[in-house]
């Protein structure tokens, strides 16, 4: 997935950095850069341990959307497009696909863990259009009603005790990652 360290960038700055199929843009010692657990993703990868696709979003993103009053810094959206569309070049998975949905997980990841500070949003693209396509995919209904309960916005307080023994992602097949770091 990754193709180069010098990856293009709409953005000023590179704010994108991604890891999969074995390589990651970035290492361990980025945590500053990448936080906690975005450079522990790239770490991984870098030591051949099994990781599904995903990118971080550094940082540096986070400071300047709020010394931009809480405004995206130009570009990075399409650079996150980008990377998404990599992703799903690199699962063979749609996002918003009905039949072959891509699932992601969201995760804030600071330099250093603070359990419980900030959000998990699990199963990104799950939705009533591309249910059936997950049910169809593991021939698991309950499976797919699951899922899909744990990423509704109105299940946060039921789902609040899963986030801390959920499974990691890697160990989720339909499921790829992204991060987003926090100063």
């Amino acid at each position: 997935m990754p193709e180069s360290a010098t990856r293009a960038h709409k953005a000023a700055k590179r704010y994108i950095y991604a890891w999969g199929n074995g390589e990651a843009e970035g290492n361990g010692k980025m945590k500053d850069l990448l936080g906690g657990k975005g450079a522990g993703l790239a770490e991984m990868t870098n030591a051949g341990l099994p990781t599904p696709p995903g990118f971080t979003i550094t940082t540096e993103a986070c400071n300047d959307y709020f010394a931009a009053g809480k405004q995206l810094p130009t570009g990075l959206w399409d650079d996150v497009l980008e990377a998404v569309k990599a992703v799903e070049a690199s699962t063979g998975k749609g996002f918003g696909d009905p039949k072959n949905p891509l699932l992601v997980s969201v995760r804030s990841g600071a330099k250093f863990s603070m359990p419980g500070m900030m959000d998990t949003v699990l199963n990104l693209g799950l939705n009533e259009g591309t249910l059936q396509g997950l049910v169809a995919l593991t021939g698991n209904e309950r499976f797919g009603w699951d899922a899909y309960r744990r990423r509704r916005p109105d299940s946060r307080s039921r789902r609040k005790p899963a986030m801390t023994t959920s499974r990691p992602a890697s160990s989720f097949p339909l499921a790829s990652g992204m991060t987003s770091s926090r100063p």
